[in-house]
């Protein structure tokens, strides 16, 4: 096949504005830690574990789990506004 081949870069593309990132807090001591579920195989099991952990390790005061409806769609606006008022920090992360 001696044809040209064409390929497209799904991460190409312009950015609307620019976003920054959210101040860090020194430490997790007496925070709240917000943990937002995915749905994807087994992250709520990984989650859950990383949010004892952080607890145990690090002292953070309580732990919010937060499950969106399906890993292909983005959290409902009200959750995150939810997780935004109840929640010192917020990990947002997937399993397998």
């Amino acid at each position: 096949m001696a044809g040209k081949m064409d390929f497209v870069d799904p991460t190409a593309g312009s950015v609307r504005e620019a976003i920054p990132l959210a101040t860090r807090p020194a430490g997790l001591r007496g925070k709240v830690l917000g943990i937002l579920d995915n749905t994807k195989e087994q992250a709520d099991i990984i989650l859950e574990t990383l949010g004892e952990g952080l607890c145990e390790k690090y002292g953070a005061k309580e732990v919010i789990m937060c499950r969106k409806e399906h890993y292909s769609k983005p959290a409902p606006d009200a959750m995150i506004e939810e997780m935004a008022d109840q929640c010192d920090v917020v990990i947002c992360a997937l399993g397998g």
